[in-house]
């Protein structure tokens, strides 16, 4: 059976510059903001040496829509997801499931509400 693995993600949003904003602050990292014709890209730093998928935020007013309680959600990796949760209240953002064990195997999570309204997890090991 042939395996399928995330390649690319992208996160809708209503408003670019506070959305890169939020990210940056909770994530503390740097995005590369691009426009594409009449889209507004700003995408993630990632490693693909390190088999992780890369993605970034979209806007275009007609094709992407923010989504609060339905659809995909996607999951960041940390090494500790309390670090990036405590730094979602400052940035904008609202954290839906505090840090949280799932297993001992599997680590632990939680669950933030962004700037913009959409639903997104965070895992780490630790």
């Amino acid at each position: 059976m042939k395996s399928v693995t995330v390649g690319w993600f992208e996160i809708p949003v209503a408003d670019m510059d506070r959305a890169i904003a939020f990210y940056q602050k909770v994530f503390d990292c740097i995005l590369n903001q691009q426009e594409m014709g009449d889209f507004q890209m700003a995408w993630f730093p990632w490693d693909e040496s390190k088999g992780r998928a890369g993605g970034g935020l979209v806007f275009h007013k007609d094709f992407y829509h923010t989504s609060k309680l339905a659809g995909t959600l996607i999951y960041f990796s940390s090494e500790d997801c309390e670090v990036e949760l405590s730094r979602v209240k400052d940035a904008g953002g609202e954290v839906q499931i505090p840090k949280r064990m799932i297993a001992p195997d599997i680590g632990y999570m939680g669950v933030f509400l962004d700037s913009e309204g959409n639903r997104i997890a965070i895992h780490s090991m630790a």
